[in-house]
């Protein structure tokens, strides 16, 4: 069977600095958990297999995570931030609910190892955050970095690699930093060369995946 890779994007410019590359196909699937599930699942079902899942797009950093503008990470975890139950003693994720959001513990959706194993040399190796409310003050993306440990934070990863999960096909998370989070009105941009520095990581990741 002719191994192939499926990139899942947000938006359609970040798919298009990706471009055409050998052997994968490229969906931006629209933002969000809903719609990056759903673009995984249909892509599977309407032009699968794949032997291998990215999730791929930009970021916003974390408080002291020491990363810059343009920097690359790779997911050695994708994290559920809001899935859970908010007490007042605090939050409960799901697995201390005494539920389970699917085969891993807790929020923590598990990259698959072979796959973070071959791309750890291409960027920042760290947890990172999906959420459904992005941090634009400073006391939201603390909040984020607590309750997760994570780097970085973007609204779909965790979607995408528990949806490939799902169906037993090995998947990662590879972000560009874009921006800073905390106050919206201080945060740092630079989305071109996020951008840029996204098409080369996922071009190096193929590289490393084919073996070339």
């Amino acid at each position: 069977m002719t191994r192939r890779i499926l990139i899942v994007t947000a938006v359609q410019a970040e798919a298009d600095v990706i471009g055409t590359l050998h052997g994968t196909f490229v969906v931006a699937g629209g933002i969000g958990r809903t719609n990056a599930a759903a673009a995984v699942t249909s892509a599977i079902l309407s032009d699968g297999p794949f032997a291998w899942i990215i999730n791929a797009g930009v970021a916003g950093a974390l408080p002291n995570s020491n990363l810059a503008l343009g920097d690359i990470v790779v997911a050695n975890k994708c994290v559920y931030v809001e899935e859970g139950l908010q007490t007042p003693g605090g939050f409960q994720n799901i697995g201390e609910m005494g539920f389970s959001l699917g085969n891993f513990e807790g929020n923590e959706v598990p990259v698959d190892s072979w796959m973070l194993d071959q791309l750890t040399s291409i960027g920042t190796v760290g947890s990172i955050a999906t959420v459904a409310t992005c941090s634009g003050t400073d006391a939201q993306s603390e909040l984020v970095q607590n309750r997760t440990g994570s780097i970085c934070e973007a609204m779909e990863g965790a979607a995408v690699v528990h949806a490939a999960n799902r169906v037993g096909s090995a998947a990662i998370e590879i972000r560009a930093i874009s921006n800073t989070t905390g106050n919206r009105d201080l945060q740092e941009w630079n989305i071109e060369l996020a951008l840029q520095n996204l098409g080369k990581g996922v071009r190096a990741a193929t590289t490393c995946l084919w073996g070339e």
